[in-house]
């Protein structure tokens, strides 16, 4: 467990941005993960009074702010009208509801957690996250950047149509996921994100035809979970049970 020594409800984010800038201060979200650490944590931050725990919807994308639990992923109607099942898929194997009723999807993703049944997830969908100082980034690309200081504010998930599915090995119902899976498809083109590799979930482009080829172009690791050999195969049976379901989709 992590030994908390302040806490402070900023009201607004450039208040959580100076306070989040020393190192032994942190930001929480649900506090799920981080309190399952060890260390001393001089400040924790918390953004629950910042107007951060919405799911809102313009034109073309849907809001979802970084505050909100993965629960509200699971029952949201614009969601499900837009996605079908995939979040409901993405979510349901993650603890209990008790549990995702506290844990938020910005710990989630600001976390890169290896993991992450969200990160992979969101991979496969036209996301880019929304910073309080380097702006918009796509997510691919936020996965990818070093970890700083900054403060993620919200998610902005594209309403294009694409058609997208969730998939995941797990060696009980509500275990970490051995391997994790997602693919969606659009006017052909298709993405595919392989995530608990044990590594974090990255994402490739590719085609309906090329899915599970694609599955093999990802490194995959050991762990108490599986070898690197189990998870490979896992990965290419997945991926074929994705391409399946998107070809289903589309008849």
């Amino acid at each position: 467990m992590i030994t908390v020594k302040n806490y402070v409800k900023p009201d607004t984010l450039e208040e959580a941005y100076e306070l989040n800038q020393k190192r032994a201060n942190r930001v929480i979200g649900g506090m799920m993960w981080v309190r399952m650490g060890r260390g001393n944590v001089n400040t924790v931050i918390d953004l629950s009074g910042l107007g951060l725990d919405q799911i809102t919807e313009s034109e073309t994308d849907i809001h979802i702010g970084c505050m909100c639990t993965l629960r509200q992923l699971e029952t949201d109607r614009r969601l499900a009208e837009e996605f079908g099942d995939f979040f409901r898929e993405c979510t349901r194997h993650i603890v209990g509801v008790q549990f995702r009723n506290g844990a938020t999807v910005g710990g989630s993703i600001f976390g890169r957690y290896g993991f992450s049944d969200i990160l992979t997830a969101f991979l496969v969908l036209d996301t880019r996250v929304k910073l309080y100082k380097k702006g918009i980034v796509p997510l691919s690309e936020f996965v990818r950047m070093e970890r700083d200081r900054d403060i993620l504010e919200e998610l902005i998930v594209a309403k294009d149509g694409r058609k997208a599915v969730y998939l995941s090995e797990r060696r009980s119902q509500t275990d970490f996921p051995v391997l994790t899976c997602a693919a969606s498809e659009k006017d052909g083109k298709a993405v595919l994100a392989i995530g608990a590799r044990p590594m974090k979930a990255e994402s490739v482009e590719t085609t309906l035809e090329g899915m599970e080829d694609a599955a093999d172009t990802f490194p995959y690791g050991s762990n108490m979970r599986g070898s690197s050999e189990y998870r490979r195969h896992l990965g290419r049976v997945l991926a074929g049970r994705a391409k399946k379901a998107l070809e289903e989709e589309n008849v």
